[in-house]
């Protein structure tokens, strides 16, 4: 089996949320380590998993995970925000569920040499696609002041960004910031004693805003919420899982449009806009990890499951 092994977050919740029918066509849409698709694929008899994934490393492990169900489970390498033109090329146009889990995969992080971790000396890389065009590297080196400023702000929420944004600036003048560790000293050092003292890495918040904007995570999740819901059928489920606040917004803020009917002021004697909702909303408030899986899996202390069903 590949060493690629990741824990799935809020499994059992996934699964019930998703009331998966044994012919149906489902998508996920972040296939990793297949851990969610496994039991999905279970599931089905006549019916069809399709599995997304941008990793070539996680749908081989997949592929290997997925084996004793590989009649009907179809694996296809690509961006999950490319959910449209993946389907369209196997010929589907509608489908009974989609699951997208928005976290990086454990594998990815722990993987000294993929350039995620804040731990291991490793050239800057962090593409979840190792055929992606830009890379840590490139955006920690050339990109300017403002603009590293701005992602570790706001992708990061990083107190210090303008104090880290200025030293990695004056530090890449001298030589090119070439690897994990060589980040990690530059972001220590442009931070006060006490923040050094803090309980969480001083490093991850800047690690975190940089991968965000290295595989254009928040683009990613808008493109594929516009898509997700008109490839449902009727009662079909999106069931998404997010890891950080600025996701959550958007997958909660899209949900919500879906939802809305009617949008002509109020003083309107009748509707004219002909709105009308496309999705009811499952999930009110997000499904959150209990303490047993907390316990099991510190890393699911930040999910969200939020699911709605297309009308």
């Amino acid at each position: 089996m590949s060493e690629f092994h990741h824990v799935s977050v809020l499994l059992e919740e996934c699964i019930e949320g998703l009331a998966i029918k044994p012919e149906g066509i489902y998508v996920d849409g972040t296939l990793g380590g297949a851990g969610h698709s496994s039991r999905i694929a279970a599931k089905l008899t006549t019916g069809r998993l399709i599995g997304i994934d941008r990793d070539s490393a996680a749908l081989k492990a997949a592929a290997e995970r997925l084996e004793p169900y590989k009649e009907r489970v179809t694996l296809v390498h690509a961006n999950f925000s490319q959910i449209d033109s993946a389907l369209d090329e196997l010929g589907i146009d509608k489908v009974d569920g989609i699951l997208l889990d928005l976290g990086v995969s454990s594998p990815q992080l722990d993987d000294g040499e993929r350039g995620f971790s804040y731990m291991v000396d490793a050239p800057l890389d962090m593409r979840m696609d190792r055929g992606g065009a830009q890379d840590a590297h490139q955006i920690v080196n050339t990109w300017s002041y403002e603009d590293l400023k701005r992602i570790l702000y706001t992708y990061g929420e990083e107190r210090f960004a303008p104090q880290i944004a200025a030293t990695i600036c004056r530090r890449r003048e001298e030589k090119p910031i070439d690897t994990t560790l060589e980040l990690v000293d530059v972001i220590k050092s442009a931070m006060p004693a006490s923040a050094l003292r803090e309980k969480q890495h001083p490093a991850k918040r800047s690690f975190q805003a940089i991968r965000i904007a290295v595989n254009d995570e928040l683009g990613e999740v808008e493109t594929v919420m516009r898509k997700a819901v008109p490839l449902l059928n009727p009662g079909g489920r999106l069931a998404v899982i997010t890891f950080h606040s600025l996701e959550d917004r958007i997958v909660k803020s899209a949900m919500a449009e879906a939802a809305k009917g009617c949008v002509c002021p109020p003083n309107f004697p009748v509707c004219v806009c002909g709105r009308k909702p496309q999705v009811k909303i499952i999930t009110r408030k997000p499904i959150v990890s209990g303490d047993a899986e907390l316990e099991q899996n510190p890393r699911a202390r930040s999910a969200k499951l939020r699911i709605c069903e297309k009308l």
